[in-house]
């Protein structure tokens, strides 16, 4: 049955720390070009402009390692190469979101700021390798690394003709919930991305029940508000 637009349902994706473990494919990057970021812990609780120069132990080597643009050409050919053939979604993430294309009635999307080289190419390797076509997304944004998401929240939203209150976007940090509110869509918050509970509540003042702690929790959220949680995730 296919359903009218005005009772379709829009869910966006933040990537990289939403649906994809991010930061162990940074880690694992570094540690080839004999950098460290530190632990998961201590890199979600820094400033985005420390969290790759890692915590005071790590960025005295980090920062002479990365000066000069051919050892940040390396870097970022690691990385993407890393991404291509390495880099994982979080347990049960494939599963949602295989559920969530499944289903007619819900407009899917990805929006990202992921900085491999050729991004949407990178992308549709990591996602293949989990069997999710990223062709069977509505749409699919690669944004400049400093660019805001709401207006490209709001322009899918009004594209598809989708009420916001059945509008959801998904991300882990604290511009993605901004953005969210910004575009009028409900936020979902993961705090096993790039910022932690703690930030998010303390530093951001993000409310306690948009946050998620784990993948299993915010995928079990999104298949209820979704009413797909017969359809399981596991």
């Amino acid at each position: 049955m296919v359903c009218s637009p005005k009772r379709e349902k829009l869910v966006i994706f933040d990537v990289d720390g939403t649906t994809v473990d991010a930061f162990h494919a940074i880690e694992q990057s570094f540690l080839r070009h004999g950098m460290a970021i530190g632990d998961h812990a201590r890199f979600q609780k820094r400033r985005k402009l420390f969290k790759y120069l890692g915590g005071l132990r790590e960025f005295p080597t980090n920062l002479r390692r990365q000066f000069g643009k051919q050892s940040r050409s390396r870097l970022l050919a690691t990385l993407t190469d890393f991404y291509r053939d390495e880099a994982r979604l979080y347990p049960g993430i494939d599963a949602l979101l295989r559920t969530v294309l499944a289903d007619p009635g819900v407009r899917v999307g990805l929006v990202t700021r992921n900085v491999t080289v050729e991004p949407m190419e990178t992308l549709r390797c990591l996602f293949a390798r989990h069997d999710i076509d990223t062709a069977a997304f509505d749409f699919f944004a690669c944004l400049p690394l400093r660019e805001d998401k709401t207006l490209h929240f709001r322009r899918a939203r009004e594209h598809f003709g989708i009420n916001p209150a059945r509008s959801y976007a998904c991300g882990d940090e604290y511009g993605d919930y901004r953005a969210a509110i910004g575009a009028a869509m409900y936020p979902f918050v993961v705090a096993y991305g790039m910022e932690d509970r703690n930030r998010l509540r303390e530093r951001f003042g993000v409310p306690a029940e948009y946050i998620l702690p784990s993948p299993q929790d915010f995928a079990e959220r999104l298949l209820d508000t979704l009413e797909l949680q017969g359809a399981g995730c596991g």
